[in-house]
């Protein structure tokens, strides 16, 4: 039997082209790489990925974190960004790089996406997808199943492993075409076309935009503490607030023994300094600017004081 990997976004095009594959005999190892922008609460959740995998008759998920090097490539996309801190192709074709090392690993003999032919503007248009072929040096054994049609045959197709007309010809952006195969396959929930980036949201990818720019520090913290919170930058400074209690737990757990944190003692957001060593009394200003109830204690006439935290790990 066949085997392949399938680059797994969790959205629809991934998991059909990956149902396609697997109406034919062709053993499926479906791999998602997460980073802090795109599949991090896998990072404390995998369960839901691989019930995921197994609910899809799908032979095998892995989870791969590639942050470190994704982090490289963001700082410096040979392919440059899309609307915002998005560096669409140059993800791609890390992604694909890494999943070409992988395939001895699991004994796979072709690379499947879920691309669509001038469905996405940025990596999709044709002459995008043959330039991913070539920098990965995948040329032959990259296979689109839901465009293959409109591409030129992979070796496994020449070679008989993967049946040609059995695969599609979509191309563009309606989905139509995909929500009727969804049907076709008795998928019961029609999840999105993609697994959904965060460095292409307005606001997070113009924050992340400013940190490089600004040449502001960026790391697996930092990079977490970008998709939280109020973020506050000044000349040497960068603070940020949580804006919830949940927020308030992951900046402190992210923050451990990194960043000095504050807070006030009545009920306030809590600030992490990433960069900076502001005046004590500039941080507690902005923590009771973001705390109705200590508004409330100083219009009263009552104290408000700012206290640090522990970093300290609870776990540790």
């Amino acid at each position: 039997m066949a085997k392949t990997i399938l680059l797994f976004s969790e959205g629809l095009d991934s998991i059909l082209a990956g149902l396609l594959l697997k109406k034919q005999g062709i053993e499926i190892c479906a791999v998602k790489f997460i980073t802090p922008f795109f599949g991090w609460e896998l990072k404390e959740n995998p369960e839901k990925f691989f019930k995921k995998i197994k609910d899809l008759g799908f032979e095998e998920g892995k989870l791969y974190d590639i942050t470190q090097e994704f982090l490289e490539v963001l700082k410096t996309p040979k392919f440059g960004y899309g609307s915002f801190a998005n560096p669409c192709i140059d993800c791609r074709i890390l992604m694909l790089k890494k999943a070409k090392e992988l395939m001895g690993e699991v004994g796979a003999e072709i690379i499947t996406t879920g691309e669509v032919a001038g469905q996405r503007p940025k990596t999709q248009h044709r002459n995008t997808l043959d330039l991913i072929e070539k920098e990965t040096k995948l040329k032959g054994f990259l296979l689109r199943p839901l465009s293959a049609k409109l591409l030129s045959p992979t070796e496994p197709e020449k070679k008989g492993i993967v049946k040609r007309e059995e695969l599609l010809a979509i191309k563009g952006r309606k989905r139509t075409p995909q929500i009727e195969l969804a049907k076709n396959f008795g998928l019961k929930e029609i999840p999105s076309s993609s697994g959904g980036c965060l460095l292409a949201d307005p606001q997070i990818g113009s924050r992340v935009l400013k940190v490089l720019k600004e040449k502001r520090p960026l790391n697996l913290e930092t990079a977490q503490l970008l998709t939280l919170g109020r973020h506050f930058f000044e000349d040497g400074l960068w603070i940020v607030l949580g804006r919830n209690q949940r927020e308030n737990e992951l900046i402190k757990n992210i923050s451990s023994n990194r960043f000095p944190l504050y807070s006030l003692d009545t009920p306030s957001p809590t600030a992490v300094v990433l960069e900076g060593n502001p005046p004590l009394s500039w941080i507690k200003k902005l923590l009771v600017k973001y705390s109705k109830k200590a508004k409330i204690k100083l219009e009263k006439g009552e104290d408000v004081n700012l206290i640090e935290l522990s970093n300290k790990n609870e776990k540790d």
